[in-house]
């Protein structure tokens, strides 16, 4: 939503911006600075020319940018944008507490919008800072608030997973499952496979911190079976991961480490390389 705005841009940023789905990030930055050789003010032009710096990973250019580009907005949603774009490139830059005085300007700006959308993007990215850095109070609040503001099943889905993961974080097991099931739901119903996937790995796993072991495991096979027949050797991965700490737990040992090295093997066969470190990092100790 944030980098697909549907802002009305004059030609020369749909021209950057034509670029950008493309991919073609040389010819966006080429086309913004033209434009800002004539108009250095365009803010339309200076978010487009920060987003084209970001996809180069140029997260400084592409602050300076979003920064010019806000300071020359003319009108509450522009500065909305600028200030969500903004915090990302902050954090980026590993600039966290920036990045969240940011995204609660971003919210400000959004209540004067009258637009729901940017309101809850502006809940979302905050919930999403303040969970980074461990602030799980406040994580939860400003997921509770997007949740209100859901205007659809995938939108409930994704805010039902984070408060989850919020819970699990705070090691609210009984909560985490609770919200897990409804946002398992709602992507069972509306959301895409890999949301789908998601979410049943998540609840396989919340099952089993939940210690409703029958439960984890039916949910963990099925998702595995499901993965393998779909071709989704990510998810078959990461499935048998999840399944390995749930058998750990109620004492399995062998068939914990059968399906930790079963996942592993997954992971190298298909040369994943992060999710051969995701798998590192969840059994680290466990066996």
């Amino acid at each position: 939503m944030i980098t697909n705005s549907s802002i009305a841009f004059s030609a020369e940023p749909e021209s950057c911006q034509q670029a950008l789905q493309k991919g073609d990030v040389a010819q966006a930055l080429s086309t913004a600075k033209s434009t800002l050789a004539v108009n250095a003010k365009d803010a339309d032009t200076l978010l487009c020319q920060g987003r084209a710096f970001t996809a180069s990973q140029d997260f400084n250019s592409a602050l300076d940018a979003f920064k010019l580009a806000q300071l020359n907005a003319s009108d509450s949603t522009q500065k909305t944008i600028a200030a969500l774009l903004i915090g990302n490139a902050q954090l980026s830059l590993k600039q966290p507490d920036l990045a969240i005085a940011s995204f609660l300007q971003a919210l400000e700006h959004a209540k004067t919008t009258n637009s729901a959308t940017y309101v809850r993007a502006s809940h979302l990215a905050l919930g999403n800072a303040y969970l980074n850095q461990q602030q799980f109070e406040p994580a939860l609040a400003q997921y509770q608030a997007v949740n209100k503001l859901d205007a659809n099943d995938n939108e409930r889905g994704e805010s039902f997973e984070k408060i989850a993961l919020t819970h699990h974080k705070m090691g609210q097991h009984d909560a985490a499952l609770e919200f897990q099931i409804k946002a398992y739901m709602m992507h069972e119903k509306s959301g895409t496979l890999d949301q789908y996937a998601h979410s049943s790995i998540e609840l396989g796993r919340y099952y089993g911190q939940a210690k409703q072991y029958i439960r984890a495991e039916n949910t963990l096979n099925k998702i595995i079976k499901f993965a393998k027949e779909q071709g989704g050797a990510y998810y078959e991965a990461k499935g048998s991961c999840v399944l390995g700490i749930v058998k750990a737990a109620e004492g399995e040992k062998e068939a914990a480490k059968a399906l930790v090295e079963y996942a592993k093997s997954i992971a190298k066969n298909t040369q994943d390389k992060s999710l051969e470190e995701e798998i590192n990092q969840e059994t680290q100790g466990l066996l």
